[in-house]
């Protein structure tokens, strides 16, 4: 399964008022897990960035001058999430921000149906609140000392930590162990920022069940059938 984690960053809060994209940021998951491909651009808005707007995202008017306008990344930024599930906290701004401008320059639109807002995701979690970004990466204990301001690909990078946090399927697939030990997921690492591996045991507990109680236990899954699906897991014998 393919999902495709966004941020952006703009001048202001309202594309009608000639509020504008300047940085799109993407993570693609796969399984759940960052895949490591990533898509992120900044975007020369044709106008000034507002000194209130610049001390959140830390972009400048200048910075941006040299970037490419809209229509000549929004093609590569469609192709990258082709049509896979896109996670965005508040998605209502990124979605209004982007759907403005694909439609203005003639792009097909993002359809609502295929966007999951995490900001809902943790409203319902957590109605107490808070659910900023911030707040959630220290509700989760991710890091996100590296956030010093907002940033899209930053921001994705978190989002992706929070998102598996608020569906609680961190432990979401199987990953193969190499001969040190180390896990790896198609020959990659996947592992999420400030994830250490579980302490072990040098040795391990004492079964808590004897020998008779194990007996016992086979023998009540021999008395369910030959179509028990415990028969499966223990190895009951066809004998039975």
């Amino acid at each position: 399964m393919r999902e495709i984690i966004m941020d952006t960053e703009t001048t202001g809060f309202d594309p009608r008022k000639g509020d504008k994209l300047i940085e799109i940021g993407c993570i693609e998951l796969v399984n759940r897990i960052p895949s490591g491909r990533e898509y992120h651009c900044f975007i020369n808005p044709e106008r000034d960035v507002p000194a209130d707007a610049q001390a959140v995202h830390g972009i400048s008017t200048e910075f941006l001058l040299d970037k490419p306008v809209f229509p000549l990344v929004a093609q590569s930024f469609l192709d990258f999430i082709a049509g896979d599930p896109l996670i965005i906290h508040n998605a209502q701004f990124d979605i209004g921000f982007l759907n403005f401008e694909l439609g203005l320059h003639g792009f097909p639109l993002i359809a609502q149906d295929r966007v999951t807002c995490t900001l809902q995701l943790a409203r319902r979690r957590h109605p107490a609140g808070p659910n900023t970004l911030d707040a959630l990466c220290k509700r989760y204990g991710i890091d996100n000392s590296k956030r010093t301001k907002h940033g899209a690909l930053v921001d994705s990078l978190l989002l992706a930590e929070v998102y598996i946090e608020l569906l609680g399927v961190r432990q979401a697939t199987f990953v193969d162990f190499a001969a040190d030990g180390s896990g790896a997921a198609g020959g990659e690492a996947a592992t999420f920022s400030g994830q250490r591996k579980a302490a072990q045991r040098p040795a391990p507990l004492a079964p808590r069940l004897d020998a008779a109680m194990v007996e016992a236990h086979l023998e009540f899954v021999k008395s369910m059938g030959e179509k028990a699906l415990w028969r499966r897991y223990l190895a009951v014998s066809e004998e039975a």
